[in-house]
């Protein structure tokens, strides 16, 4: 059998979606997760958020691997290609398509919290590649990664986290995740990490507020999974989208907007909230880095660059590094 399903048990627990918006949204500074946007729609939306003109990341990442694959694969010779948050595997294919030139044949062990589009990703990927073993695995990689069920053969483990996702983490958490990984990571074990970089504001914004309006409608899907699944009332008509980057934290913030001032019932929590007229609530972070800041990420987490590949003038970067 080449294609298995595991479910992975959590470490740790994590809040749920009531939880989460009993701390977050009934008093101010209202946020909530960003891993609720990702519904059956907020997924389709992202998808479309990705094929948009102004959202470069997927774009610089792709062309990346595209020049990048065999030369990291070449390097790491992978046993085991080792994927948290894989999403649909497309940008994987780039390293695959590698392995398959180069005569390396790895078994893929993808992680996701959507166990079906992870699965139907990995049916394709068995059809196209006749060598292809697939170990998917469904879990939150936030509840921790010591449950993962990895092979202790000795074989090499290349583990992926891309799409810039490290950025979604406060510092602390980024630190923490990052510690997390390399608790995984045994000599010539090696991370593939994308970090989208520091650029001009106008660039940065606009990828996250794109002119057909894809993003708004994820940011505001939000709201339609809380009145869905809390059993609220919040109008989406009431919420505007709002992105700005926050200069001293190098980060872009999501918002949500209210437009005028109203009442909130959430009767899974039997609760109701009043929010005022211009009242924002954080639904999501992006950070952005500098060469700097890439540096002090890797060595808060004991890892050292092996191989650093920016994409145009530092507009992306993937980074390969090791346990140091």
């Amino acid at each position: 059998m080449r294609l298995a399903h595991h479910r992975v048990a959590p470490e740790r627990r994590v809040p749920d979606l009531a939880e989460d918006a009993r701390a977050g949204l009934l008093a101010p500074p209202r946020s909530m997760p960003p891993k609720y946007f990702y519904d059956e729609r907020g997924s389709r939306l992202f998808e479309a958020i990705c094929d948009t003109p102004e959202y470069y990341p997927t774009r610089a990442e792709a062309a990346l691997l595209t020049d990048v694959s065999e030369r990291v694969i070449a390097d790491i010779r992978p046993a085991h290609v080792v994927e948290l948050g894989s999403g649909n595997s497309h940008k994987t294919r780039h390293l695959f398509a590698a392995c398959e030139r180069l005569g390396i044949h790895p078994r893929y062990w993808p992680f996701e919290v959507s166990p079906q589009i992870m699965l139907d990703s990995a049916a394709a990927l068995i059809a196209d590649y006749d060598w292809l073993h697939v170990e998917a695995m469904s879990g939150d990689y936030t509840a921790g990664l010591g449950n993962l069920p990895l092979p202790g053969d000795g074989g090499r483990r290349l583990i992926l986290f891309l799409g810039g996702t490290i950025g979604n983490f406060e510092p602390a958490q980024a630190d923490a995740f990052l510690a997390e990984i390399v608790s995984l990571m045994a000599p010539g074990d090696a991370l593939l990490l994308g970090l989208d970089r520091v650029k001009d504001v106008a660039t940065l914004e606009a990828a996250y507020d794109d002119a057909a309006g894809y993003t708004a409608a994820f940011n505001k899907n939000l709201i339609n999974v809380i009145n869905r699944e809390l059993g609220g009332d919040m109008p989406v008509a009431g919420y505007r989208h709002r992105a700005v980057f926050d200069r001293t934290l190098s980060r872009i913030e999501m918002r949500l907007v209210a437009e005028y001032a109203h009442r909130v019932r959430l009767e899974a929590l039997g609760a109701d909230f009043e929010i005022a007229a211009g009242e924002e609530i954080l639904t999501e972070i992006s950070r952005k880095f500098s060469q700097e800041a890439i540096t002090g990420l890797l060595g808060r987490a004991g890892l050292r660059q092996t191989a650093h590949y920016p994409y145009g003038d530092d507009q992306y970067s993937l980074v390969l590094a090791v346990r140091d």
